[in-house]
């Protein structure tokens, strides 16, 4: 029996129209290319397609970071690499190669005992290892390269217009402001939301995490807003950093006993003087070796003369070199982390308090307290001996005293805290049991 009009013919023509044609090439004719099929290995289907996508055979891959912020860090690591490169360049033309070479040796004498301290207070704080590295390396690599190249043109323009007042004005304004700012600035680079928005959720869109050449056009979704604070002072929550990242070491605590406002926690303040710390951790280490590596080049020039003129050698032709050891090594190892941790802890304040004006003024006063100090600090070193000693006693000494009493209660804070929770972790287990 024939089949139904229409019904076989069309399943024919349709199941012909699927099997390509294998008509062979005479000499004479040629055959005409149809359309060409999409390959179904694509990487992403097409939103809306019917097929269903290939089994997935391997393991699901883990939820890595986006191409976006490993290009950040690429790039971070490629300028301060660059950085360093440059002012390795810069100190050996002052030093030379063999006053390098010591300087960096002597300048590593107090490096682990700052290193070592802002470990011991980081236990409190909590800062990434990346966070602590970059610190260092922004303030070792390319805050003193900034410091080096403003502080020469500062210095000739001053000198040149004004002539001995200029010095003055430079080595105690126009040096602390150009050092304690580009120190900061590693802690607003820490602070940039980089990134933030083209981060890949694999997990949760089912996209894979792998650069693609074009973007893809995908369903569009309607847009999720972030649950917003609520409260007396949710305004306060949301002006006080709407276009920072979010850190978890720089986050306000939660208003206690009754109060209204949100406060900063010791861990919050000790994550500032971390930070702040770090960064003149490394500024200091260059600055040392520069200065260190500049005495010896000197004495040893003059050391070179005694010896050209017949007197012989003693320990006091390295005499410039053992006052500068001494004198930044170690009577002063913890003068620069000193002034960045003022700032170091203005802007936590800033970024925690729920108090409007002290939100406002926290940061700015901390960075005036910090090129303050260290004015004073530059400039005690032209009043000679008593008057250097009676800042340093006056002003340092008393200075640090407080950072210390400061990072011993935010530590016995955290330990109190720790235990506590410990605690009542431990009795609400015993009334479940």
């Amino acid at each position: 029996m024939g089949s139904p009009a229409g019904g076989g013919s069309r399943a024919t023509v349709q199941a012909a129209a699927d099997v390509p044609e294998t008509v062979p090439r005479t000499g004479d004719t040629r055959t005409i290319p149809g359309p060409r099929r999409r390959r179904v290995h694509r990487l992403v289907p097409w939103p809306g397609a019917t097929s269903p996508p290939p089994a997935v055979t391997a393991a699901p891959a883990r939820p890595g970071r986006s191409v976006a912020v490993s290009s950040v860090t690429a790039t971070a690591v490629l300028t301060l690499v660059g950085c360093g490169v440059l002012i390795l360049h810069l100190v050996q033309r002052q030093t030379g190669t063999v006053g390098l070479l010591v300087g960096i040796g002597l300048a590593m004498v107090p490096l682990p005992f700052v290193l070592g301290a802002l470990a011991w207070l980081n236990l409190t704080a909590r800062v990434p290892l990346r966070h602590t590295v970059f610190c260092l390396g922004w303030g070792a690599c390319a805050a003193t390269t900034v410091a080096i190249v403003a502080n020469n043109w500062t210095a000739s323009y001053l000198t040149s217009h004004q002539g001995p007042l200029g010095e003055l004005l430079g080595a105690g304004i126009a040096t602390p402001m150009i050092e304690e700012t580009a120190k900061a600035t590693a802690l607003l680079v820490l602070l940039l939301p980089l990134g933030q928005r083209l981060r890949c959720h694999g997990r949760r869109t089912g996209r894979p995490c792998a650069p693609l050449l074009r973007q893809l056009p995908a369903p569009r979704r309607p847009r999720t807003y972030a649950r917003r604070p609520t409260g007396p002072h949710a305004r306060d929550r949301l002006r006080l950093r709407p276009y920072l990242r979010p850190l978890p070491y720089l986050c306000p605590a939660p208003p206690s006993g009754g109060g209204p406002h949100r406060r900063s926690r010791p861990r919050t303040l000790t994550a500032g003087v971390v930070l702040g710390g770090m960064t003149a951790c490394g500024f200091a280490f260059t600055e040392n070796a520069l200065y260190l590596g500049r005495a010896f080049t000197s004495d040893q020039r003059q050391r070179l003369d005694s010896i050209g003129l017949g007197d012989p050698p003693s320990l006091r032709d390295f005499d410039s070199t053992v006052q500068t050891f001494v004198l930044r090594a170690l009577l002063s190892p913890f003068a620069h982390p000193l002034f960045t941790a003022l700032t170091g802890i203005g802007l936590a304040v800033a970024l925690t308090t729920g108090r409007r004006w002290l939100a406002r003024l926290a940061a700015p006063t901390g960075l005036l307290l910090a090129m303050a100090l260290h004015g004073t600090w530059n400039a005690a070193a032209d009043l000679g001996t008593d008057g250097f000693l009676v800042v340093y006693g006056a002003l340092m000494v008393p200075c640090f005293a407080a950072l210390v009493c400061f990072a011993a209660w935010a530590r016995t804070r955290s330990v109190r805290h720790t235990a506590r929770r410990g605690r009542r972790a431990a009795e609400r287990s015993a009334v479940v049991a």
